[in-house]
């Protein structure tokens, strides 16, 4: 028999930290208890260097991403505050289990705990005080249905607030599911892969959608305890029907499923970083071949990017190779759902060029080339024009760039990292003199580089022709 939610347990109220409070969220309701570890006065700051998310595998801290995620929202000076959110309260153990781990990290001033087991706590005065004082907001395990009944209320619009000031927001088990803009509410109870592959219409497979929809985090879709409790097969299940009922845009889904003990740090310019073991981005790009109620799922090649520890994942500018490819069959998933060779001439054009499309001067407007063109064209027609393509690299993945220059302008070719630090350039010298730059990946996992074409002197109408060779 499946799992249904327990009966809500009486919430105990344990008097630690510096500050213990009830506080009543409705006549009907169970009292809100919030206890506060470290400073009684907030942190007072103009701005912050966020916004950061932890997409934790299970429900506890992880030292490691929420360190980056607070430094990276201080900026490395000062302190920040930090409220916890749960739904129901410890069985055993501490009554701050979060905050105890939160408080032991360098740069944190006071860690807030609440635990809420009502809808109508969303709109308690001191909870959402709490949480606009505060830079990061955590939501602990437990039930994500708990918390997505607070979509539209007072505490929705205050931690996006927290995030909006360049603060952040994260959660581990349930904590992790509410952060995706797409959620499996679980509010029917829990689904198994096989029921969720023989049937992605099962009852128990509900969706909250148009709560938080964090920057370059769209259409996707959360899981957690991925590896140990075998959830491959239902994130798939997630994502087809994610697609299948115009949940996410564009025809694509991404699933996020992160392991116990591991954690996503997703940084500003949406590039997440893996601290634990692993995780996955499962990727439907197409309508299912078969997605209804009561048949099982057909839906062929998932795009599944495995990350190991420190390996990345580009949220921003989503890599288009370095995928193993899986498929399910009347609800029969391949075999090795957890590891593939990577594909690394994924999205190979077959001779086709990308002709540059203006503007594309900076590496924020920089043309898509990740499908791998067999060649780039364009024309430098100002002194000073530069034209940014974004290439994707996979580990172990070499890059060469032969650009023909015209003889109307002297041109310069630099490849960057992500964050345009300069990894190998061609400037020779006089006009129509052609330049080659050549670069290897050694990183694991795939990775977002950027090719630059400048005018070092002249300009004009007549294209240059940059060919892309990888092995």
């Amino acid at each position: 028999m499946r799992s249904r939610h327990a009966a809500l347990a009486a919430t105990a109220v344990v008097l630690v930290g510096l500050t213990t409070t009830l506080t009543s969220a409705g006549s009907a309701a169970a009292a809100a208890s919030r206890v506060r570890l470290g400073s009684s006065s907030d942190v007072t700051r103009t701005s912050w260097q966020g916004p950061a998310f932890t997409m934790n595998g299970d429900g506890k801290i992880n030292a490691a991403s929420m360190k980056a995620a607070v430094d990276a929202i201080r900026g490395g000076t000062g302190s920040i505050d930090v409220v916890v959110i749960a739904g129901s309260a410890p069985t055993s153990g501490s009554a701050t289990p979060e905050c105890d781990a939160v408080m032991a990290l360098p740069g944190v001033n006071s860690c807030t705990s609440w635990t809420l087991t009502a809808a109508s706590d969303g709109n308690n005065t001191q909870v959402n005080a709490d949480i606009r004082n505060a830079e990061f907001v955590y939501f602990a395990g437990g039930d994500q249905c708990r918390y997505a009944a607070w979509k539209g209320t007072a505490l929705e619009a205050s931690v996006e607030s927290v995030v909006a000031k360049g603060g952040g927001s994260g959660g581990g088990s349930a904590g992790h599911h509410i952060n995706s803009p797409v959620v499996y509410d679980a509010c029917k109870g829990s689904v198994t892969s096989p029921e969720a592959l023989a049937n992605p219409y099962d009852s128990y497979i509900t969706f909250t959608t148009g709560m938080f929809d964090w920057p370059n985090y769209s259409g996707v879709i959360n899981d957690s305890h991925f590896t140990t409790r075998d959830r491959m097969g239902r994130t798939m299940a997630f994502v087809a029907r994610a697609i299948k009922d115009g949940r996410t845009a564009g025809g694509k889904a991404w699933g996020v499923g992160v392991e116990e003990g591991s954690s996503l740090l997703l940084d500003k310019n949406g590039q997440a970083t893996l601290y634990g073991t692993e995780a996955f981005v499962v990727l439907g790009d197409h309508q299912p071949e078969q997605a209804a109620s009561g048949k099982p799922l057909t839906f062929s090649n998932f795009k599944i990017w495995r990350l190991g520890p420190g390996q990345t994942y580009d949220f921003k500018n989503r890599p288009t190779c370095g995928y193993y490819l899986r498929s399910v069959t009347n609800g029969v998933a391949d075999a090795n759902l957890y590891s593939g060779t990577p594909q690394s001439s994924c999205g190979a054009s077959g001779g086709t060029t990308l002709t540059e499309s203006e503007p594309n001067d900076s590496r924020t407007a920089a043309n898509d080339a990740t499908g791998n063109p067999a060649s780039i064209s364009g024309s430098l027609q100002t002194t000073g024009d530069r034209d940014y393509y974004r290439l994707s690299l996979t580990s172990g993945q070499q890059l060469t760039v032969d650009c023909a220059v015209p003889a109307a302008y002297d041109a310069d070719v630099y490849l960057m990292d992500s964050a345009g630090s300069t990894l190998a350039r061609s400037v020779n010298s006089g006009s129509g003199a052609d330049e080659t730059v050549t670069f290897t990946r050694t990183a694991t996992g795939s990775g977002t580089y950027y090719l630059d074409v400048e005018a070092y002197s002249g300009s004009g109408t007549a294209p240059y022709t940059c060919t892309l060779t990888s092995a």
